[in-house]
């Protein structure tokens, strides 16, 4: 099982390296974990970076997935697991779906780079414009 973190949706979506090496994992939707927490996180930045309708469709397509609602247990869970491993609360939620479900975690987060069952990718530095 697998849980795409919402860096490396974001890298999907826009068809970077990175999505590239993170596409089987996406599009292997019966294995596929989507917590409701990275639906939030790609809805908005797409509301804000591009429109609506882009963060509609991509929306959609992360829904074809298993969509993991965060419950009162998931919740404690994520506390506990925050609180263990120093993680805000969107990260806390979703390496606490990872942990719960047994999922590799696929992500370009700092914070998850040094735990257990995941698959890091360095950011790639943006080059600055210089005009």
């Amino acid at each position: 099982m697998n849980i795409v973190d919402s860096s490396c949706w974001l890298e999907y979506l826009a068809d970077s390296k990175v999505g590239n090496m993170v596409s089987g994992a996406i599009e292997d939707l019966n294995s596929l974990l989507v917590p409701s927490i990275t639906l939030y996180e790609v809805f908005k930045k797409l509301l804000i970076e591009k429109d609506e309708d882009s963060a509609l469709l991509a929306v959609a397509h992360m829904k074809q997935g298993i969509v993991i609602n965060l419950d009162p247990d998931l919740s404690i869970f994520s506390a506990k697991i925050g609180k263990d491993h120093k993680l805000p609360l969107a990260d806390s939620v979703i390496y606490a779906t990872a942990k719960k479900y047994n999922c590799v975690l696929w992500t370009q987060d700092k914070h998850f780079k040094d735990l257990d069952n995941i698959r890091y990718f360095e950011k790639e530095k943006k080059i600055k414009n210089k005009s």
